[in-house]
């Protein structure tokens, strides 16, 4: 029933478009049909896999690097209050620093190239994984750090079967909200400055007034996001917590 509610849901809203469309005939407003048809034209020259791929490896880099540097800031500052005191005015500084502001001045600083773009995007994110972390780092029970201690726990034990465990809602909601925002902040860091990507596409036919494609290159870009969430995120996130009693 779920599978047929979002279908339908979807066939639902592609039939509004088509209507809409319809009733105003424009270059500016395409149908779903036309875009179909220049998403095919896209893949099969090879250029609409070209540029998702080059945008999806930007995407796993610059996760992979705010996720980890963020949680480990994050756990150090809500383990140590002395610290967390010191470091939040930085915190909050890097939080509400623009996005576009922290773009401009990596490719100033380090040139047009891929460290300067997945570093841009990590850095917009960092903070955002820094105060969720911290967050699950003040919310730890004591009393497993106890045991672990009369147990004589190493740090390897003491990090999957105390740490984790009780960090794992912090680490799930922080790369929920990772993705979803550093793909959107790679689309920004594309269409500034990179020779390839669904930006640098956007950006292209933008110039040309080809509004078909660019809602091609945004739909098929979000179709792999979905894939992705419903894929890979939702079954990891189901395996880590396991566990779990569940409601009846």
């Amino acid at each position: 029933m779920p599978t047929l509610t979002v279908t339908i849901s979807l066939l639902g809203l592609g039939l509004l478009w088509s209507l809409a469309a319809n009733a105003w005939p424009s270059r500016a407003f395409p149908g779903p049909g036309r875009v179909w048809q220049v998403l095919l034209r896209e893949a099969a020259s090879g250029d609409l896999f070209y540029h998702l791929g080059a945008t999806l490896g930007r995407v796993a880099a610059a996760y992979i690097v705010a996720m980890i540097v963020g949680s480990v800031i994050g756990i150090l500052l809500g383990s140590y209050r002395r610290a967390d005191r010191f470091f939040n005015p930085w915190v909050i500084l890097f939080l509400n620093i623009p996005a576009l502001v922290i773009i401009v001045l990596a490719y100033i600083w380090f040139g047009l190239n891929e460290v300067a773009a997945i570093g841009a995007v990590a850095v917009n994110k960092i903070p955002n994984v820094v105060v969720t972390m911290r967050e699950g780092a003040r919310a730890l029970d004591p009393s497993y750090a106890e045991m672990a201690a009369v147990y004589r726990f190493g740090p390897l034990e003491r990090l999957r079967h105390i740490l984790l465990p009780q960090l794992q809602p912090y680490l799930a909601a922080a790369s929920r909200s990772g993705i979803a925002l550093i793909w959107k902040i790679v689309l920004v860091v594309e269409l500034l400055g990179r020779s390839n990507g669904v930006g640098f596409q956007i950006h292209l036919y933008f110039q040309l007034f080809d509004v078909a494609a660019i809602l091609a290159y945004t739909l098929a870009f979000v179709a792999v996001m979905l894939v992705i969430e419903l894929l890979l995120v939702q079954p990891v996130e189901r395996h880590a917590t396991r566990w779990r009693r569940r409601p009846a």
